[in-house]
């Protein structure tokens, strides 16, 4: 990492960032070029293992491509503001954000019943009791990503807490 002073290593705070997103990008390898896909997520943190769960059809590119390839990168950010300095003629963005890579594995069965209930749909209030078709799950695909490369920066806003 290029700024250490912007990176973050401690653990629970990475997680409060993450905590705040709701959007992971996910990148998949795909010939000449990568492909990014913007998702909904939920998440576990368990000791220092931290583990995206995904969820779509089973069916289209980006599932072909998690099958054939059971690694990705992700990344998730909080734009914070842009802020011109005036006094220094300098502009930058403050942001928080967290990326790495992930080893990618599809869930089936209970495992995927469980994920769906205590993870995806425990994640936001709206959803906690929502009651939904379970029988949509038998056609839908649930990836658990496990994190095995992480890193985190921030660029505070000035005169505010770091993080």
């Amino acid at each position: 990492m290029r700024r250490k002073d912007r990176e973050v290593t401690d653990l629970s705070t990475i997680v409060g960032i993450i905590d705040e997103c709701e959007t992971i990008r996910i990148g998949l390898a795909d010939g000449d070029f990568p492909y990014i896909v913007p998702l909904n997520f939920a998440y576990t943190v368990n000791g220092d293992e931290i583990c995206f769960y995904i969820h779509g059809a089973m069916a289209g590119r980006k599932y072909e491509m998690l099958t054939k390839n059971p690694f990705c990168s992700f990344e998730m950010d909080i734009p914070l503001e842009m802020d011109c300095m005036h006094e220094a003629g300098d502009v930058t963005m403050r942001y928080k954000s967290v990326m790495g890579k992930c080893k990618v594995e599809f869930l089936d069965g209970d495992d995927r019943q469980s994920a769906i209930d205590n993870v995806i749909m425990a994640r936001h209030e709206e959803t906690k009791n929502f009651k939904y078709n379970k029988d949509t799950v038998k056609r839908t695909a649930v990836a658990k990503l496990t994190v095995i490369e992480l890193s985190a920066k921030v660029n505070p806003i000035r005169g505010g807490a770091d993080v």
